[in-house]
Parts: C-alpha cells; sequence; structure tokens
C-alpha cells in the first residue's frame, strides 16, 4: 500500500489517469464477457474495447482529473456543505458532459453516419440512473477519499456504471 500512495504522491496525473483508463476499459471487457455474451466460445471484440479505452483516456480519465481538481479548489474540504456543493455541481455539469462525451466519442469511432442517434436514445435512461448511482458514489469519493486518488477511486466506480453504459449501449430499441 505504501508504494500505491507513493506513486500517487509523486505521479498523481499518470496514476489517476491510467488507472482510470485500464478501469475502463475492464467494464466494456465484463460487459462483453458476462452480460452481452450468451455463447462463452465467442471471442472478445478487442477493437470495441480499445474504443472505450480511447474514449476513457481521451476523455474521461483526463477530464476527471481536472475535473476533480476544480471542485476541490472551488469547494474545498469534506464537510456536509461542501460534499453536497460538489456533489450538485458534479450531477448537473459533469455527468452530462460524460454520458454525451462516452456516446458520441463511441459513435464517432465507429464511423457512424448519425453520431447523435446512441445519445439521443439512451442519454435520459443514462443520466437518471446515473443521478441515484453517482450522487451517491461522489459522496463517498468527496468524504473519505484523499484527493491525490479521487480519480482512480472514480475509475473503479466508474468500471461499474461503465458496465451498465456499454450494456445499454448495446441494447437496438429505443429507451424511453
Amino acid at each position: 500500500m505504501n508504494r500505491a500512495q507513493a506513486a500517487f504522491r509523486a505521479h498523481p496525473y499518470i496514476s489517476n489517469v491510467v488507472g482510470y483508463t485500464a478501469l475502463f476499459s475492464c467494464a466494456d471487457l465484463f460487459q462483453q464477457r458476462v452480460l452481452r455474451r450468451q455463447d462463452s466460445s465467442a471471442g472478445v471484440d478487442w477493437h470495441q474495447t480499445a474504443r472505450v479505452a480511447t474514449v476513457g483516456f481521451c476523455f474521461h480519465a483526463n477530464f476527471n482529473y481536472q475535473w476533480l481538481r476544480w471542485l476541490e479548489r472551488m469547494l474545498p474540504g469534506g464537510g456536509v456543505k461542501a460534499v453536497t456543493g460538489k456533489v450538485v455541481v458534479d450531477q448537473l455539469v459533469a455527468a452530462p458532459l460524460t454520458i454525451s462525451a462516452f456516446y458520441i466519442g463511441l459513435s464517432f469511432l465507429e464511423n457512424k453516419d448519425n453520431l447523435f442517434q446512441d445519445w439521443k436514445e439512451k442519454f435520459w435512461t443514462s443520466y437518471k440512473t446515473g443521478v441515484v448511482f453517482w450522487s451517491t458514489m461522489q459522496a463517498v469519493n468527496f468524504s473519505l477519499v484523499p484527493p491525490m486518488a479521487r480519480t482512480v477511486f472514480l475509475g473503479g466506480v466508474a468500471l461499474v456504471f461503465t458496465i451498465f453504459l456499454c450494456h445499454l449501449r448495446q441494447q437496438d430499441h429505443k429507451l424511453e
């Protein structure tokens, strides 16, 4: 544990971004192997996982690292008022951006004709589910996790939510 703490202290940006990206892409692997594929002999779509990792690295990990630093500067501390403020601002600003980046980014990487189709069909379901899930997880993050490790903690939590997003994205029907 001391080595991990030393790495986070010495290289917080790299540790957080690499950790987040690894966890983010593992969500797609899990979704493929457990949720999507009923046939256990089916292989992993590594191109799909690479696309998820690309969106995770290019946007999510970097955005979240900077976002969490900014939130801590604007609303410092772990008291009830600061944590509540961070959670509310996070859900009103970051949540729509990150969900949009997920759907639109993957559609872009897949060269889809309509980059906004998945987003239009699945944004509100994702956002409503995320408000409940992320409000709780961010309250834990902002009150218990040291600022230097918040992005990688978020990556661990994002693993669960990204499994949901990847699974939802694979659904062909329109959700209300």
